[in-house]
């Protein structure tokens, strides 16, 4: 009994006292996120208990509201720091990028759980979630597809991540199993993400007469799944940002001295997919002869800033950022990428779709509460995470040298 309270005082209380960790936990950004909170939550209860007409705009005519459009299109590719990184570790053998894994997975399994939570939150009934996957079996159904892909990939995401799991709780034999099979959790995890990544795309091949013809194309999933790539890659250069600078103290000192070269490498990789990306865009507009609506208003002015501000100039600031070593730029072009992929999400599950209507409404006050509430649940459950479990850091009673 008395081991069980030491390790809830170590691992759940940060070794401290009950009154000392309440009293630290009174901080300005907790202050903030249970303003937020105190307001969203019974905005959830309100949607769920009066319908989703309650906090959204939506209709017939503009199906998918900001749960959708923020929540799943946006937060699938943001989510993609997973398979990219246990790809690189595991499948193509760069160690060095190691200190980088365990982050990258837990972004990764943190960003698509909560996708789920927007979608639960959008369609309702949450207690019918595996109807359509056990009841009626949907195989011509794209979203059929991507429930099913979603649901696989966020336990094998919880298998590639349970090694850290394990070693927080002091699992030796469960930790040495879930290492041993990382390799093939990577190669099926892989499999799925490059099918549901592109598959979000493929949902907007059944709207040809409803899309803009500048975001239509019939390589709409190739262009999901390549964008997912460079997302990837800037978030895990952000999530480093981030945490580097905020909980410095739950980072390897070693990490630190690693850190600015592994995010030179990430932003030459993330360089290469964003050209490869641009030039298919281009090819795109050529493959539609819609050269014609790139200026037209507003439509044509916010596709170029889409594909020359948010992916062109982004991609510059890397290939600069990499031959100068100048890693703030590499940061700087993380964030304005990432921008770029919300962006084109957003755009394709909102504006553009149904885009000659005379009257659309699209962000609702409470809406835009809903999704600042889980946003801020979201980032709390991820720093309570890299507080305790060994995310940044190696725990002191394992070694990974056996790996």
């Amino acid at each position: 009994m008395n081991e069980i309270k030491e390790w809830v005082s170590e691992n759940i209380f940060l070794g401290l006292e009950v009154k000392e960790y309440l009293r630290r936990l009174i901080t300005p950004f907790n202050i903030v996120a249970a303003g937020i909170l105190i307001i969203g939550i019974p905005l959830i209860i309100i949607r769920y208990m009066q319908g989703l007409g309650a906090v959204i705009h939506g209709s017939n005519d503009q199906p998918f509201s900001l749960f959708l459009g923020w929540g799943l299109f946006c937060g699938v590719p943001l989510a993609a720091t997973g398979y990219i990184m246990a790809s690189a570790v595991y499948l193509f053998g760069m160690k060095d990028y190691k200190p980088l894994l365990r982050p990258a997975v837990l972004t990764g399994f943190v960003g698509y759980f909560f996708a789920v939570m927007f979608l639960l939150v959008d369609l309702g009934r949450p207690w019918r979630l595996p109807y359509p996957m056990v009841r009626s079996f949907g195989t011509a159904s794209i979203l059929f597809l991507i429930a099913w892909h979603v649901a696989l990939y966020l336990t094998v995401q919880f298998v590639e991540f349970s090694p850290a799991v394990f070693e927080w709780i002091n699992t030796r034999k469960l930790r040495k199993w879930a290492e041993g099979i990382a390799v093939g959790a990577t190669i099926f995890g892989v499999i799925l993400s490059t099918l549901h990544q592109s598959a979000l795309g493929a949902l907007y091949l059944l709207a040809p007469t409803k899309l803009h013809p500048l975001w239509y194309s019939p390589y709409i999933p190739t262009y999901f799944f390549i964008s997912s790539i460079y997302a990837g890659l800037s978030m895990i250069i952000i999530e480093s940002t981030l945490v580097y600078k905020f909980l410095p103290g739950r980072v390897d000192p070693q990490n630190f001295k690693v850190i600015d070269r592994l995010t030179l490498g990430l932003g030459k990789a993330a360089s290469f997919v964003m050209i490869t990306y641009f030039f298919l865009k281009i090819i795109g507009v050529a493959h539609g002869a819609d050269w014609h609506l790139l200026f037209t208003r507003p439509y044509g002015y916010q596709f170029l800033i889409e594909v020359f501000g948010f992916v062109l100039l982004p991609c510059f600031m890397y290939v600069f950022g990499v031959r100068t070593g100048d890693v703030k730029l590499i940061r700087m072009a993380a964030f304005a990428a990432v921008a770029g992929v919300i962006l084109n999400r957003l755009t394709i599950s909102m504006f553009a779709l149904n885009w000659e209507l005379p009257h659309r409404e699209f962000i609702a006050p409470k809406e835009f509460l809903v999704i600042l509430t889980i946003i801020t649940i979201e980032i709390l459950i991820y720093r309570w995470v890299v507080n305790r479990l060994p995310v940044h850091r190696e725990h002191p009673e394992f070694t990974h040298e056996d790996e």
